[in-house]
Protein backbone atom coordinates (compact mmCIF):
# COMPACT_ATOMS: atom_id res chain seq x y z
CA UNK A 1 0.00 0.00 0.00
CA UNK A 2 2.76 2.27 0.47
CA UNK A 3 4.08 2.12 -2.94
CA UNK A 4 0.59 3.36 -4.17
CA UNK A 5 0.91 5.56 -2.03
CA UNK A 6 4.19 7.00 -3.01
CA UNK A 7 3.63 6.77 -6.39
CA UNK A 8 0.24 8.01 -6.46
CA UNK A 9 1.71 11.86 -4.50
CA UNK A 10 4.11 12.24 -7.64
CA UNK A 11 1.44 11.38 -9.94
CA UNK A 12 -1.00 13.64 -8.63
CA UNK A 13 0.87 16.60 -10.61
CA UNK A 14 0.65 14.54 -13.96
CA UNK A 15 -2.74 15.31 -13.71
CA UNK A 16 -4.25 12.10 -15.72
CA UNK A 17 -7.74 11.22 -13.53
CA UNK A 18 -8.06 7.98 -15.68
CA UNK A 19 -7.86 4.79 -12.89
CA UNK A 20 -4.89 5.44 -11.02
CA UNK A 21 -7.22 5.00 -7.69
CA UNK A 22 -7.68 1.18 -8.91
CA UNK A 23 -4.39 0.74 -10.68
CA UNK A 24 -2.15 -1.78 -9.72
CA UNK A 25 1.59 -1.29 -8.60
CA UNK A 26 2.61 -2.08 -12.52
CA UNK A 27 0.18 0.12 -14.02
CA UNK A 28 1.00 3.02 -11.25
CA UNK A 29 4.74 3.09 -12.18
CA UNK A 30 4.33 2.58 -16.32
CA UNK A 31 2.06 5.55 -16.00
CA UNK A 32 4.37 7.53 -13.59
CA UNK A 33 7.05 6.60 -16.60
CA UNK A 34 4.65 7.84 -19.23
CA UNK A 35 4.06 11.26 -17.47
CA UNK A 36 7.32 11.23 -16.98
CA UNK A 37 8.25 11.42 -20.35
CA UNK A 38 5.24 13.57 -21.32
CA UNK A 39 6.67 16.59 -19.28
CA UNK A 40 10.39 15.66 -20.32
CA UNK A 41 9.04 15.73 -23.75
CA UNK A 42 7.38 19.87 -23.28
CA UNK A 43 10.48 20.99 -21.22
CA UNK A 44 12.94 20.01 -24.38
CA UNK A 45 10.32 22.61 -26.81
CA UNK A 46 10.73 25.13 -23.85
CA UNK A 47 14.30 24.23 -24.03
CA UNK A 48 14.24 25.36 -27.04
CA UNK A 49 12.15 28.06 -27.27
CA UNK A 50 13.97 29.68 -24.37
CA UNK A 51 17.58 29.11 -25.96
CA UNK A 52 15.81 31.11 -29.35
CA UNK A 53 13.67 33.63 -27.80
CA UNK A 54 15.61 36.95 -27.29
CA UNK A 55 15.48 38.95 -23.83
CA UNK A 56 11.44 39.88 -22.68
CA UNK A 57 7.98 38.75 -21.59
CA UNK A 58 7.84 35.88 -23.76
CA UNK A 59 11.00 34.64 -22.81
CA UNK A 60 10.89 34.77 -19.44
CA UNK A 61 6.75 33.39 -19.25
CA UNK A 62 8.97 30.66 -21.71
CA UNK A 63 11.38 30.39 -18.59
CA UNK A 64 8.71 29.69 -16.03
CA UNK A 65 7.25 26.90 -17.73
CA UNK A 66 9.93 24.92 -18.51
CA UNK A 67 10.38 25.31 -14.25
CA UNK A 68 6.96 24.30 -14.10
CA UNK A 69 7.66 21.61 -16.12
CA UNK A 70 11.17 20.12 -15.15
CA UNK A 71 9.89 20.36 -11.55
CA UNK A 72 7.07 17.97 -12.20
CA UNK A 73 9.39 15.46 -13.70
CA UNK A 74 11.66 15.91 -10.90
CA UNK A 75 8.76 15.17 -8.95
CA UNK A 76 8.01 11.86 -10.74
CA UNK A 77 11.13 11.00 -10.19
CA UNK A 78 11.53 10.91 -6.31
CA UNK A 79 8.67 9.85 -6.27
CA UNK A 80 9.45 6.72 -8.73
CA UNK A 81 12.95 6.55 -6.61
CA UNK A 82 10.72 6.71 -3.16
CA UNK A 83 8.56 4.04 -4.36
CA UNK A 84 11.36 1.77 -4.61
CA UNK A 85 11.15 -1.41 -2.41
CA UNK A 86 14.51 -2.24 -1.69
CA UNK A 87 14.16 -5.63 0.32
CA UNK A 88 12.29 -7.36 -2.24
CA UNK A 89 13.82 -5.38 -5.43
CA UNK A 90 17.59 -6.16 -4.58
CA UNK A 91 20.17 -5.36 -6.69
CA UNK A 92 17.34 -4.41 -9.38
CA UNK A 93 16.26 -1.63 -6.70
CA UNK A 94 19.80 -0.34 -6.05
CA UNK A 95 20.78 0.09 -9.74
CA UNK A 96 17.13 2.39 -10.26
CA UNK A 97 18.08 4.39 -6.93
CA UNK A 98 21.25 5.27 -8.56
CA UNK A 99 19.75 5.83 -11.93
CA UNK A 100 16.59 7.66 -10.67
CA UNK A 101 19.56 9.89 -8.96
CA UNK A 102 21.41 10.63 -11.63
CA UNK A 103 18.40 11.55 -13.58
CA UNK A 104 17.23 14.21 -10.79
CA UNK A 105 20.72 15.68 -10.98
CA UNK A 106 20.64 16.18 -15.11
CA UNK A 107 17.12 17.51 -14.58
CA UNK A 108 18.71 19.94 -12.17
CA UNK A 109 21.44 20.44 -15.17
CA UNK A 110 19.09 21.12 -17.32
CA UNK A 111 16.46 23.44 -15.86
CA UNK A 112 20.07 25.91 -14.40
CA UNK A 113 22.01 25.75 -17.79
CA UNK A 114 19.19 24.92 -20.40
CA UNK A 115 21.11 21.51 -21.68
CA UNK A 116 19.66 20.28 -24.61
CA UNK A 117 21.37 17.21 -25.16
CA UNK A 118 21.40 16.32 -21.02
CA UNK A 119 18.12 16.60 -21.33
CA UNK A 120 17.93 14.29 -24.91
CA UNK A 121 20.04 12.09 -22.70
CA UNK A 122 17.71 12.00 -19.86
CA UNK A 123 14.75 11.41 -22.09
CA UNK A 124 16.30 8.72 -23.62
CA UNK A 125 16.90 6.63 -20.53
CA UNK A 126 13.56 6.70 -19.45
CA UNK A 127 12.13 5.93 -22.40
CA UNK A 128 14.09 2.63 -22.43
CA UNK A 129 13.21 1.84 -18.73
CA UNK A 130 9.44 2.36 -19.48
CA UNK A 131 9.85 0.29 -22.69
CA UNK A 132 11.05 -2.33 -19.54
CA UNK A 133 8.60 -1.93 -17.37
CA UNK A 134 5.72 -2.14 -19.95
CA UNK A 135 7.15 -5.73 -20.31
CA UNK A 136 6.83 -6.62 -16.76
CA UNK A 137 3.16 -7.53 -17.23
CA UNK A 138 3.92 -10.66 -19.29
CA UNK A 139 7.09 -11.50 -16.86
CA UNK A 140 5.24 -11.23 -13.55
CA UNK A 141 2.23 -13.80 -12.88
CA UNK A 142 -0.77 -11.63 -12.09
CA UNK A 143 0.14 -8.68 -13.11
CA UNK A 144 -2.10 -6.32 -15.15
CA UNK A 145 -1.03 -4.49 -18.16
CA UNK A 146 -2.58 -1.43 -19.23
CA UNK A 147 -4.88 -3.25 -20.92
CA UNK A 148 -6.02 -5.14 -18.10
CA UNK A 149 -4.90 -8.88 -18.99
CA UNK A 150 -4.37 -10.24 -15.80
CA UNK A 151 -5.66 -9.83 -12.26
CA UNK A 152 -3.29 -8.53 -9.90
CA UNK A 153 0.77 -6.95 -9.98
CA UNK A 154 3.28 -8.17 -7.56
CA UNK A 155 6.16 -4.96 -6.62
CA UNK A 156 9.68 -6.62 -7.30
CA UNK A 157 11.52 -3.74 -7.48
CA UNK A 158 9.05 -1.04 -7.26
Amino acid sequence: MAIKNKALEAYGEVKVASGVGSSDNVQLIQMLLDGLIENLSAAEGQVQRVLTLKAGEEHREEIANKNRTLTRAANIVMGLQTALDHDKGGELAKNLNELYAYVSRKIFLVNAQNDLEALKEVKGLMENIRSAWKQVPSLVPGAKSKTGEAKQATSFAA
